[in-house]
């Protein structure tokens, strides 16, 4: 399918589609275990065979482009059946990116390093960790992330942007049938395709209601999906300036309609939240507006960590809301407290893979439950694996907000920060961790790193021909049509 998908279609939406297709629709604990490898299941192959589409389209394209310039000829060039090579913008601010990739990838061999001792917890026991689990970590954490390695190389346009809301927004409108079938008759789709219930059935009963699933997980990843592509939806409605404007907002009330049924309360409080700053406010206070979001998120560990949380103002807001949902808060407030105090052994590093970083009573048996996808990365892999991969997720998001004054953004990029707001902010109560989410993450780190690039590019270039007719002492400022808003020095030259 994503090879046909590569032959039908642009390489940009070839791709966005082959991640989100693939999440939506292929089965889950299905696929291969090989050693040293994670399952090859159905987050793995749709990108290992985009990425490998991507490839073999831009070696074919940049290969017929060279034959037509040794040809020489216009004539000899309209002939080719293959398009030109597909031209991206320079990649800068490569230090970022980087350090954080080190964060990733260096730290899994301390941690085997240091939890080279077994476990011993009554009758459980766990091995300990040799080079063979960090190279198992590594390999784990690379395929998980190749959705993001994509999208920062192919989805960094502003056009590539609008292609990717585009793809979530038709995707979910299409996905919202299935979901409204499952509100209605049960989570049963899953198991009349594939075979089998792929979560707890109890968990997907609300009220005289159901939660659908439909072919992911749990009903919350399925939420979260459908409130990002609420806020999609509006954030083309705000981008499009064609007759097709309205479309996209009768789209978003769809959407909406369909969360709101989903009877989730953390996407639709999200969603809330997030959906009047995309109507309503300008670009640039949207980018603060995620900048503090992804701020929040980055550093909410280290507030918990250091009970800087107000938890008990926020228990009774959920008691006042529902009873019921104030004891599952409760519930897992207890349990991250429990697993904070394990990981706290073991700060920098954590505990490495195979359960050892869950708590087990004198018996051995397991009581602890890692709900948030922070708690599950900051007990695995520690600080320095947090910062890493948290950092690709709110570092890009972060930086942009604050630089506003110096970069400039379109509708369409900004739309898709306040999109993945949503997602991020979801992953302190939540695992909600998706291909989608890493695709929407890397589309924005290539973004930020292209539009840069091409300023500080553009004043490289300006700056040249300046100092050469004015000298070392010439006023210098910045070029107009850059988006900066300030001279980079006001000093004026010394009169004679």
């Amino acid at each position: 399918m994503v090879y046909i998908l590569f032959q039908r279609l642009p390489l940009r939406e070839a791709l966005v589609w082959s991640i989100v297709a693939g999440y939506l629709l292929l089965p889950l604990r299905t696929g291969f275990d090989l050693p040293a490898l994670p399952p090859v299941d159905k987050n793995l192959i749709p990108a290992l065979m985009a990425a490998l589409m991507c490839y073999l389209v831009t070696r074919q394209a940049k290969t017929a482009h060279a034959v037509a310039q040794r040809a020489g000829s216009e004539g000899v060039a309209r002939k080719m059946t293959v398009a030109p090579p597909i031209s991206f913008e320079p990649v800068r601010g490569q230090w970022l990116f980087r350090g954080l990739v080190i964060l990733l990838f260096v730290p899994p061999f301390i941690t085997a390093l240091t939890n080279a001792e077994p476990i011993i917890q009554g009758a459980r026991f766990i091995s300990g960790l040799s080079l063979y689990d960090a190279l198992s970590m590594n390999s784990e954490i690379l395929f998980s992330l190749i959705p993001f390695f994509l999208a920062r190389r192919f989805l960094a346009s502003d056009e590539a942007h609008r292609v990717l809301l585009k793809v979530i927004v038709i995707a979910a409108l299409g996905y919202s049938l299935l979901a409204l079938y499952e509100v209605r008759m049960s989570p049963q789709l899953n198991r009349t395709f594939y075979g089998f219930f792929p979560h707890s059935f109890i968990q997907h009963m609300r009220g005289d209601g159901f939660r659908p699933l439909v072919f992911l997980n749990h009903g919350l990843w399925l939420a979260i999906f459908f409130a990002l592509s609420v806020v999609s939806a509006f954030a083309l409605f705000k981008a499009t300036k064609t007759r097709n404007k309205p479309l996209w907002f009768m789209a978003g009330l769809w959407l909406f309609m369909v969360l709101f049924l989903m009877k989730s309360l953390g996407a639709f409080a999200l969603t809330l939240l997030v959906v009047p700053g995309v109507l309503f406010l300008s670009r640039k206070t949207q980018l603060l507006m995620v900048a503090c979001l992804a701020l929040f998120v980055l550093l909410f560990p280290f507030a918990r960590t250091s009970g800087l949380v107000p938890l008990t103002p926020i228990q009774n807001l959920a008691e006042s809301i529902n009873p019921a949902r104030a004891q599952s808060l409760n519930y897992r407030l207890n349990n991250e407290d429990i697993l904070l105090a394990k990981a706290s052994q073991k700060p920098l590093f954590g505990w490495g893979g195979w359960g050892r970083g869950r708590v087990y009573n004198e018996s051995g048996q397991d009581i602890s439950t890692t709900d948030g996808y922070w708690i599950i990365i900051k007990g695995t892999y520690g600080w320095f694996g947090y910062l890493g991969r948290f950092g690709l997720l709110c570092l890009p998001l972060i930086i942009i907000g604050f630089m506003l004054r110096r970069l400039e953004f379109s509708y369409a990029t900004t739309g898709l920060a306040m999109a993945m707001s949503v997602g991020i902010v979801d992953l302190i109560p939540n695992g909600t961790i998706s291909p989608v989410l890493w695709l929407v993450a890397g589309a924005i780190m290539g973004r930020y790193q292209t539009v840069r690039g091409a300023v500080t590019a553009k004043i490289a270039a300006d700056r040249k021909p300046q100092n050469r007719a004015q000298g070392a002492l010439g006023p210098e400022t910045l070029p107009t049509d850059t988006g900066y808003a300030r001279p980079l020095h006001t000093r004026q030259p010394r009169r004679s």
